[in-house]
């Protein structure tokens, strides 16, 4: 039998989000069906396998059938294949088969019993059925040619669609999916488990997959680490991505504390802008460029750790980049696809800086000029702060708990390294500014501060580079001490528009980048 698929049918499901369903009871598998619907689902997966026995096979499948409010696929996987089914085999197929006799939409058998449960399959009467034959292994990635063999073998076995499920150990075993989808010639779906996988599911529309796959709140466990249903509607704006949709996305380890893919993706529907921007779990940063630079992504957001070792991986870099010896944007050039590498941190910090001294102060110029900054940290976002601190005028002091990399910054911008200990009885003058660079005191470890609340009183400006939590312990403290605070929300604002301008060559929805700054990070909070 050809691999074919009505085009009524086809509709049902493409560049649709499928929800995971499941439940130990008919009820609770009831109440998912109604969760899916209300989020948003396109089509919804029923995970039979999670239903606990007894399971009254004609009763529990027409019940279920009768109250799918949108179009259902049966799946009821054994362990072998990554479900919770251990019981006799032929009693799955029985069920799996009376699902396509009752008129379901569709049903996934897995590949290794595909064969058996297609010859007891009367086609004739099941006609309005469509197959998916189902390929999954757990425990390793699969390559561009396994995956080209097992799509010749699953195609041979006569199904209607082809699905792969493997796990990712890296981002870029993502890739070789991505490229079956774009050569396939019949209808498929590939996802890709765990954390690193996630960008299969968020890309698999680009690249031609049938349907995306998204659990609920309530379901996660069911494949691991899905993106949700309702991130992957409000967040990522799933219905917007085509094949033409330019990709953008946060290089980062780790990457899902980031509200970036929330803000840059409603500023791309604000000016609609056809881009998505998702996050990049990368662990080897010349493997990911390697892998991927033929896939044309349009630019990154560069996070920790990998601001400085960016560099290596830019065709050309912005002048005030290179002279910081930081990026943390990179966009392709669209004449030549070449990588350019620019830093948007340095003008947000210092002018947020800036902007809070002379409000502090009732001045308007050269606010920094001969004021002593003293940063903590220097890493890329130090780096950024102190070669920016350099063009004010800021005489500049770096400490940091590697001491050998404070002396080089601190010899980069012609200041002075201190040691991290003596930071605390550091007070050669009063009025000095203070700037954090260091994730102490970051979310989840809220309790830190990277300085003793008493030395504070040295300082007229504390800036922290954190912004989640909005409002840190450094700077709870050094209001309490009567300093000018500005924090990493300011800094953050900043370099996200300049960042979306160099995006997307267009002015950046600042007013509505602010808000859902500020409203994302409350709702983590709470």
């Amino acid at each position: 039998m050809q691999f074919s698929v009505e085009r009524e049918r086809e509709k049902e499901m493409e560049g649709g989000v499928c929800a995971l369903v499941g439940g130990r009871s008919l009820e609770e598998m009831k109440g998912a069906i109604g969760e899916a619907a209300e989020q948003g689902a396109h089509l919804v997966e029923l995970c039979l396998d999670t239903i606990a026995p007894p399971f009254d096979t004609t009763q529990h499948l027409s019940s279920l059938l009768h109250l799918c409010p949108v179009p259902a696929i049966v799946s009821f996987r054994p362990r072998w294949a990554g479900g919770l089914y251990d019981r006799d085999e032929d009693e799955r197929l029985r069920t799996l088969l009376l699902a396509a006799e009752l008129g379901y939409p569709f049903v996934d058998i897995e590949f290794e019993s595909a064969s058996d449960f297609l010859v007891r399959l009367d086609r004739q009467r099941c006609k309005n059925c469509k197959i998916i034959i189902s390929y999954y292994n757990g425990s390793e990635s699969l390559n561009s040619d396994r995956l080209q063999d097992l799509m010749a073998e699953l195609k041979e076995l006569g199904g209607d669609i082809i699905k792969f499920i493997s796990v990712a150990q890296r981002i870029t075993d993502v890739a070789p999916m991505f490229q079956l989808l774009s050569l396939s010639n019949v209808p498929s779906i590939c996802v890709a488990t765990g954390e690193r996988g996630q960008i299969c599911q968020l890309l698999s529309r680009k690249y031609g997959g049938l349907y995306i796959v998204g659990s609920l709140d309530s379901s996660e466990g069911l494949v691991p680490c899905q993106p949700t249903l309702s991130r992957l509607i409000k967040t990522f704006q799933i219905a917007r991505i085509n094949e033409r949709t330019e990709v953008f996305g946060l290089i980062s380890c780790p990457v899902n504390h980031s509200i970036g893919p929330v803000i840059h993706n409603a500023a791309f529907s604000e000016i609609n802008y056809n881009g998505v921007y998702i996050p990049f779990l990368v662990d080897d940063l010349a493997e990911f460029f390697k892998v991927y630079n033929g896939f044309n992504f349009s630019g990154f957001s560069v996070g920790i750790p990998y601001k400085v070792d960016a560099l290596k991986f830019c065709d050309e870099i912005d002048i005030s980049a290179q002279a910081i010896g930081a990026v943390n944007t990179i966009i392709r050039r669209k004449c030549d696809g070449k990588l350019i590498g620019y830093n948007t941190d340095s003008e947000a910090a210092i002018s947020a800086i800036e902007d809070c001294l002379a409000e502090h102060q009732n001045t308007k110029t050269n606010v920094l000029q001969d004021k002593l900054l003293v940063l903590i940290g220097s890493g890329g976002a130090g780096k950024a702060i102190a070669f920016g601190a350099k063009q004010r005028g800021a005489r500049i002091v770096v400490t940091d708990s590697c001491y050998e990399r404070a002396e080089e910054l601190a010899d980069a911008v012609g200041g002075e390294a201190l040691m991290l200990d003596l930071l605390d009885d550091y007070g050669p003058e009063s009025g000095m500014i203070l700037a954090n660079a260091c994730p102490v005191g970051m979310y989840p470890h809220m309790d830190g501060s990277p300085i003793d609340k008493k030395a504070l009183k040295n300082y007229v400006l504390v800036f922290d580079a954190i912004y989640n939590p909005p409002v840190t312990k450094l700077m709870r403290e050094a209001t309490e001490c009567r300093a000018a605070v500005v924090g990493g929300i300011e800094m953050f604002v900043r370099q996200a528009t300049a960042q979306f301008e160099l995006f997307t060559g267009q002015h950046a929805p600042e007013k509505q980048m602010r808000q859902l700054i500020n409203s994302s990070l409350h709702n983590k909070q709470h």
